[in-house]
């Protein structure tokens, strides 16, 4: 292939090369071929990716005479370098993408013991108690599953802490949580002092256990019924597997879908890595752990020591351990939990720098390359991971690139306009064909342009302190659970506001030069083009940084399930559509025999239950207007710690439709399309954080925020079976 690359033809031999090539890529994704196709599809592409690599480094980079273009030369050529080097890795990690059969179904007195762990610091009481109901409630047999809520926030080092106010919040939350285990039929489990962050937690716990198998779910990670008969059944099958990870689903957006109003429509930004990138890694016996929904077995972790906990990504860094060590790990693309997203702009930023900064840390002090015990498809995938984490860097330099020329006259990248349409432009053209072919269902274009840029303006400062202490990031909890009761700015929002005026006075500077320097205006026209894009993504975030309002009562999970509702002598019978740990949404099937009204206290009797269950029932209230316009009654749970595993049982009994609405939101977005979508938020971003931020009326208010329910969910009366979803 280098000879190919490499032979002295002209641009407009190259050209009809690639040409050539988009059209076979074209062929391959219209009849929509995949298996051996595949590999054929990024080899074709590969051609014209490696063609404009070469072309790149021996043909456009700035005479080393001209100090003043050649450095800033050489570190945007670097950060292109960087972007074909991980792209190159990234096809290796997911040519071939693996689908796992369900688990073997396992007859109670073969099924092997299992501890379940719910680390918690600051979490709410509604958070926990949901999560620790689910837990109970899951189908294993019950003398072999233990449930675990490690409180953090109660250890002996908080509880007699010197601050008095805060070691009297310390025993408050430790005997309300007391409580709260001792009505869900849990254990309460706490240690002496804080050390090692979540990783500590854990270790403290395990040490003081003994089940075959160890689950851990984060604190607002509520796991469906079935979860156990789910997974637990592959560790039979194979005595060296020590993980089984399943992906993370949340029932409310992430900021930037919350403040774009995208949530329910457009695939969520994880399920390219859970829905993708996970089954390329578990090809290569790479997945990893991710610290949640994930089924352990304890000889593995006792025979290193436990959760490893030097870096502060403790997931992935025991993975690593694991796989050096010689054990399997498992990955099935199957939603099992329903969690939380940080709910601000703020909270989101310490998520993202704490995950960048564990992976920096792990290429640092453990890089995979270099490993003993990994085989070479493990390395490159550890290398993917960590090595990702750099972007921020890459972003930076194609911001500040077009500013260059356009302020100050650099010439940085050396090229004609016919070379540059020849490679550059045909480079460009395969890269989207490659995105949109293995991440067309799960990502759209420009969105992964959107979130790396919010996130790089502040985690190019976390890489940077890792990179000069190593040892130095500590574990940071991320916030769950908050409600934004009005719009308002991101208290991080001015950096963006700084960068998005520049690229406005550069788009001005651009159009000048372009009328008054005709002798340049072909490359005025193509870096001024670049710097157009950057100004779209930079007008986006404006509305990313722009917080909408949300209340925690309209985070709401779809299902399909039958209740009755029972106010007094009023029985009404129907369906519930929507519904969270907090309230609920009832399409009755016939009206009601009299007005419902706000603040009402009634009932709702769930249909079908478990006959284990000791509360069937709860009390409600009605919230709105009953019904609305949309027929639907809304509910709120007036609920005790004891309602709890009802609750659960309504929300995590059965998530197929939750996976149903996963797999419809997965569907490709065009490239013209895609871009239409960011012009108008370009638009409408800027002017709605210009609105904000002058105390008025938001220019673009964002739609409601919650998954909707299925055209046509049951309504009928009679009860609704749950069925398992068709995957």
């Amino acid at each position: 292939m280098f000879v190919l690359i490499a032979q002295p033809v002209g641009h407009a031999a190259r050209f009809n090369l690639s040409i050539i090539v988009i059209a076979l890529l074209g062929a391959i994704m219209l009849l929509k071929l995949d298996g051996f196709w595949r590999h054929i599809f990024l080899a074709l592409a590969s051609v014209v990716i490696l063609q404009y690599a070469y072309w790149r480094t021996t043909s456009t980079l700035p005479p080393l005479e001209d100090l003043y273009s050649f450095i800033p030369g050489v570190i945007l050529y670097a950060a292109e370098m960087y972007c074909i080097l991980m792209l190159g890795i990234s096809l290796f990690v997911v040519a071939d993408p693996i689908d796992r059969p369900r688990a073997p179904q396992l007859a109670d007195d073969e099924s092997p013991t299992v501890d379940v762990f719910i680390p918690t610091y600051n979490e709410d009481r509604e958070i926990l108690a949901l999560t620790v109901a689910a837990a109970k409630a899951m189908d294993y047999p019950s003398d072999k599953f233990t449930v675990y809520l490690l409180d953090d926030g109660g250890t002996d080092q908080k509880r007699n802490a010197h601050d008095p106010v805060a070691a009297a919040q310390a025993k408050e939350r430790a005997a309300i949580l007391k409580d709260l285990c001792s009505d869900l039929g849990a254990v309460y489990m706490t240690r002496q002092e804080n050390v090692h962050a979540k990783a500590g937690n854990l270790n403290a716990a395990l040490w003081r256990t003994h089940a075959d198998l160890v689950v851990v779910f984060d604190a607002d990670h509520a796991p469906e019924r079935n979860f156990l008969r789910e997974t637990v059944g592959y560790f039979l099958e194979d005595e060296r597997l020590f993980l089984v990870q399943t992906p993370h689903f949340f029932s409310n957006p992430d900021p930037i879908e919350r403040n774009l109003g995208t949530f329910g429509r457009m695939p969520s930004e994880n399920e390219m890595f859970y829905g993708k990138i996970q089954k390329g890694l578990d090809r290569w016996n790479a997945s990893f752990f991710c610290g949640s929904a994930a089924v352990l077995r304890r000889e593995a972790l006792e025979e290193v020591g436990g959760f490893s906990g030097i870096t502060i990504t403790e997931d992935c860094e025991t993975a690593l351990e694991l796989h050096a060590r010689g054990w399997n790990s498992l990955y099935i693309d199957k939603p099992l939990i329903s969690g939380l997203q940080p709910e601000t702009f703020a909270s989101f930023v310490g998520q993202r720098s704490r995950w960048c900064q564990g992976m920096v840390q792990i290429l640092m002090l453990k890089n995979p390359l270099f490993k003993r015990g990994l085989s070479l498809p493990q390395r490159l995938s550890y290398i993917s991971s960590s090595l990702f984490w750099f972007f921020p860097f890459v972003r930076a330099v194609f911001f500040v690139a077009p500013l260059l020329f356009i302020l100050f006259d650099m010439k940085i990248f050396v090229a004609s306009f016919e070379d540059f349409f020849a490679y550059t432009v045909m480079y460009l053209i395969v890269g989207e064909m490659v995105r949109s072919y293995l991440y067309g269902s799960v990502r759209w274009p420009w969105i992964s342009e959107l979130y790396e840029y919010v996130q790089s303006v502040y985690l190019f400062q976390a890489i940077i302190s890792v990179l000069l202490k190593p040892k130095s990031p500590t574990f940071k909890v991320t916030a769950k659970g908050v409600s934004l009761k009005q719009d308002r700015l991101s208290e991080l929002s001015l950096p963006y506001f700084i960068i998005f005026g520049i690229l406005c006075f550069t788009l001005f500077v651009a159009a000048y030069r372009y009328n008054t320097e005709p002798e340049i205006s072909s490359l005025l026209l193509i870096v001024g083009a670049w710097n157009w894009m950057n100004l779209m993504i930079a007008g986006c975030a404006l509305g990313v940084v722009t917080e909408r309002s949300q209340d925690l009562a309209g985070v709401e999970l779809p299902l399909r399930t039958n209740v009755e509702l029972q106010f007094g002598e009023t029985v009404l019978r129907g369906a519930v559509t929507e519904a969270s740990a907090k309230g609920a949404k009832l399409i009755p099937a016939q009206g009601a025999s009299r007005v419902l009204r706000k603040g009402e206290y009634g009932r709702l009797q769930l249909l079908n239950v478990s006959s284990t269950m000791l509360v069937t029932s709860l009390p409600v209230s009605i919230a709105g207007g009953a019904p609305d316009e949309d027929g639907a009654i809304a509910l709120r749970f007036d609920a005790e710690p004891y309602h709890f595993p009802i609750i659960a049982e309504l929300l995590m009994h059965d998530m197929s439709v939750v996976r149903e609405q996963r797999a419809l939101r997965q569907r490709p977005k065009s490239m013209i399309a895609g871009s239409i979508r960011i012009l108008r938020w370009a638009i409408m971003c800027p002017l709605a954080a210009l609105g904000v931020a002058l105390g008025g009326k938001p220019a673009d208010k964002a739609e409601p925020q919650r998954l909707k329910p299925l055209a046509g969910a049951a309504l009928a009366a009679a009860p609704v079976r749950h069925q398992e979803a068709g995957e």
